[in-house]
């Protein structure tokens, strides 16, 4: 029996020859000049605008990950963009192509953690029990229990008590956010050492508070970090230092090989 053909539709946008609207809105009336970056993602997003409260804490989750130094996704675009100078969107792809479950995608895997803690939402539920059932499977599988803890950031991610005072100052402080705290502290006291919540783990509790799927936070990551690698090769073009990286590594690397007898 022959397929039947599906409609090919998309409810975001569409345009003709006089008229470009974005989620129903008209993109040079009601968005350009209006709307900032955040809130038309959010918009995108959604499919609705954001409250003045969804509006700053979104805002923060995008500008917090924007920048984070010369870490590997930077370190790769700025060797890309070394190698491939024409080819701008090449370099931030190739930094982008490394955010994972180390850099970044954490806060994916955080927002999932809560969600499936809470599959029904936070309402009714003993958040302290619940936290000592997720940090014990997580010690029990010997796994490591996203958004919690960080490499440089000691004794505390200062990314994450800012974000839990914003959330706080515009109500969005709810279910999500006290049971990745509660986990943190449990996650402290089963493993003896400190796992304060950072950034990525604050993030994962604010977009749940916010609603969004767990599948797409990680995509926020990827839409601010673009902009800070856009950044990085801006500077990379001014003040190169790829090639030093490059060179010192393979002086490194060879002063360790030893020639054959």
């Amino acid at each position: 029996m022959p397929r039947k053909p599906q409609p090919i539709r998309s409810d975001i946008a569409w345009s003709n020859r006089t008229r470009i609207v974005v989620r129903g809105k008209s993109l040079p009336d009601e968005v350009i000049g209006t709307l900032n970056l955040g809130d038309f993602s959010y918009l995108q997003l959604t499919g609705r605008m954001p409250t003045p409260e969804q509006s700053r804490v979104f805002n923060a989750i995008l500008v917090t990950l924007v920048e984070h130094g010369l870490t590997p996704s930077a370190i790769a675009a700025r060797m890309t963009y070394a190698g491939a100078p024409e080819s701008m969107q090449a370099a931030v792809a190739a930094g982008l192509c490394g955010l994972g479950t180390v850099f970044v995608g954490s806060m994916e895997n955080a927002a999932r953690m809560l969600y499936e803690a809470l599959p029904n939402g936070p309402a009714g539920v003993d958040l302290a029990a619940k936290a000592r059932e997720v940090a014990a499977a997580y010690a029990a599988r010997k796994s490591i229990v996203p958004g919690m803890g960080h490499p440089i950031h000691k004794p505390v991610d200062p990314r994450a008590p800012r974000l839990f005072q914003i959330a706080r100052e515009c109500g969005l402080s709810g279910g999500y956010v006290e049971l990745v705290q509660l986990i943190a502290a449990e996650a402290e006291r089963l493993s003896g050492k400190s796992l304060p919540v950072n950034a990525t783990g604050a993030i994962g509790a604010l977009c749940c508070e916010l609603g969004f799927p767990w599948k797409v936070v990680r995509g926020f990551g990827v839409m601010a970090r673009a902009v800070g690698l856009v950044g990085h090769i801006m500077e990379e073009a001014e003040r190169p230092i790829a090639t030093e990286i490059w060179l010192r590594t393979e002086d490194e690397a060879a002063a360790h090989v030893r020639e054959p007898d």
